[in-house]
């Protein structure tokens, strides 16, 4: 039924159709359409990026002052002098300091002489090492305790007291292997 009304269709309309070609000029005004088109859809995607830039620029901005925020506000993950309070932090970066200057001296002297004085004293000084961080826990545990704090304060400085001495020892060791042995007696 649908093909007969087609038929029909195309029959009552045959020589009204259009079959000539259009022209040069029909083509370039086409052409210029087209373009006219593709500039206002560049305008408008445009003028949608400047609308939404501020705003995610404004949420960016917001976001990283709430993780800046966020991060200077949280407590300390690791409990140590320098969590107690600013002078503290002051007296931990000094022994801090100190130690590693005292350690690379030591490390300096390292010769066959000295490997054995060496090699004891930084046994001892990690055995300190690791006494100061079961007080870094019982600091946390106590809350800030005094006599934890005078421990870790003893702690630093026991360290560097051994490290001084050694390294003494080994300067004593170095002029006694200086000094020509004395073979006169002398009354």
């Amino acid at each position: 039924m649908e093909k007969d009304y087609l038929d029909n269709v195309f029959k009552n309309l045959k020589g009204e159709f259009d079959v000539h070609s259009p022209s040069d000029e029909h083509k370039a005004r086409f052409i210029d359409k087209l373009n006219e088109a593709s500039v206002s859809a560049d305008e408008t995607s445009e003028r949608k990026t400047s609308i939404w830039m501020p705003l995610l620029v404004a949420a960016a901005s917001i976001l990283i002052c709430l993780g800046v925020f966020a991060t200077i506000n949280s407590q300390p993950t690791e409990y140590d002098l320098a969590s107690v309070s600013p002078e503290l932090t002051e007296t931990q970066n000094f022994f801090t300091l100190t130690i590693a200057e005292e350690l690379k001296k030591l490390e300096a002297e390292r010769s066959p002489l000295t490997e054995d004085i060496i090699y004891d004293a930084m046994r001892e000084i990690n055995e300190l090492e690791k006494a100061y961080g079961k007080l870094k826990q019982d600091l946390k545990a106590s809350g800030q305790d005094q006599r934890v704090i005078y421990a870790m304060i003893s702690n630093f400085q026991t360290r560097i007291d051994i490290l001084t001495n050694v390294l003494e020892h080994i300067e004593n060791l170095k002029e006694l292997k200086t000094t020509p042995n004395d073979t006169e007696i002398t009354i």
